[in-house]
């Protein structure tokens, strides 16, 4: 496999989530990755149970590994050990970094200028909020995205992962490449101000410009505000998901499930305006089959089992894909990055 970074090199004093997953995918691709703990480790070792044999043999919380594979794991103390850590950044491309704003500088002075520093924080390097403290659970309810997560009549509710903390660090992997290639060009470094915050907002995509064309989104459970069928139905042997998202899948979706429908139900608008009826035709329809029955009636139609994570681990396409692996005798997940070398 084709590995794009190999000879970056990059020093990752971040700790939880986002910057350490930035730091994993980074490795996954080829780079050179240092992890700087403090003596006392990352606050993820100990977010279990539950704990098993890590990387180096030690039991540590399995959160811990899914955002650590691939990188030499050093200890040192930032506040003490100045010059080991400048020391470090000469020899690197590449920093990442979640301390407070202003901590990094306040500890080591003037960092070196061909530095790609990484900054990740919760709310950014400026603004009113700049210097509250922020986890992924306040992220959620503060953007918004609680308030449309969950049933109708049930309380808010937060994305089952730390959803925008892996987006946080998605987005710092895409800010170091273009870093990374700016550099290449121009010799100059780059300091890069991510944050939780500004993450979850532009996540919004959809529902954010619903909000700002003067609709409240609210919650729908699985359902969606601007397709409909589009949610989890309950088949005869549990929840499966169906997405209808033109007038091609709703016409093969009535002739598939043999539906007595009205005509004016083409229309995507129509079938919003009359959500109830339609979703109530299509829940009876599915009521008394099956699940595979249902995949292998909806061929071409967006749809899928509601799996158990481990169900998804061990669906035939993971296996197919090496989903998980086995890295230094732990098994992982698998890095998502497939770049496969030309053929001559």
């Amino acid at each position: 496999m084709l590995q794009p970074l190999t000879g970056v090199r990059v020093l990752d004093l971040s700790r939880i989530l986002a910057g350490p997953h930035a730091a994993q995918s980074l490795a996954d691709l080829g780079a050179t990755v240092t992890k700087v703990e403090a003596p006392w480790g990352d606050d993820t070792r100990e977010w279990g149970p539950p704990f098993q044999p890590g990387f180096d043999g030690k039991e540590v919380a399995s959160y811990f590994l899914s955002c650590n594979r691939g990188k030499t794991i050093v200890q040192a103390n930032i506040k003490e050990e100045k010059g080991r850590l400048l020391a470090m950044m000469a020899d690197v491309d590449v920093v990442l970094e979640n301390f407070k704003p202003g901590t990094l500088e306040s500890y080591l002075g003037p960092l070196p200028k061909h530095l790609i520093v990484c900054s990740i924080s919760g709310y950014g390097q400026t603004g009113p909020r700049r210097d509250e403290p922020a986890f992924d659970l306040t992220m959620q309810a503060r953007s918004g995205i609680m308030s449309i997560t969950g049933d109708a009549n049930g309380p808010p509710a937060k994305v089952g992962v730390a959803w925008i903390d892996v987006m946080t660090g998605m987005n710092a992997v895409s800010s170091v490449l273009a870093a990374l290639f700016h550099r290449e060009r121009t010799g100059q470094g780059s300091r890069i101000d991510l944050s939780l915050w500004d993450t979850a907002i532009a996540a919004l995509v959809n529902q954010g410009h619903n909000a700002l064309a003067g609709m409240t989104p609210v919650r729908m459970g699985t359902a969606h505000p601007n397709l409909v069928p589009y949610r989890v139905f309950e088949a005869a042997d549990g929840w499966f998901a169906l997405g209808v998202g033109s007038t091609r899948q709703w016409g093969a979706l009535v002739i598939a499930l043999e539906l007595d429908v009205p005509e004016r139900w083409r229309d995507n608008k129509v079938r919003i305006e009359e959500r109830e009826q339609v979703e109530a035709c299509v829940q009876e329809a599915m009521s008394t089959r099956s699940r595979a029955s249902l995949e292998s009636m909806l061929d071409g139609i967006p749809c899928a089992p509601v799996n158990t994570v481990s169900e998804a681990l061990h669906d035939q396409q993971s296996r197919a894909r090496g989903a998980v692996v086995d890295h230094l005798g732990v098994k992982t997940l698998a890095s998502p990055f497939r770049h496969i070398q030309p053929s001559e």
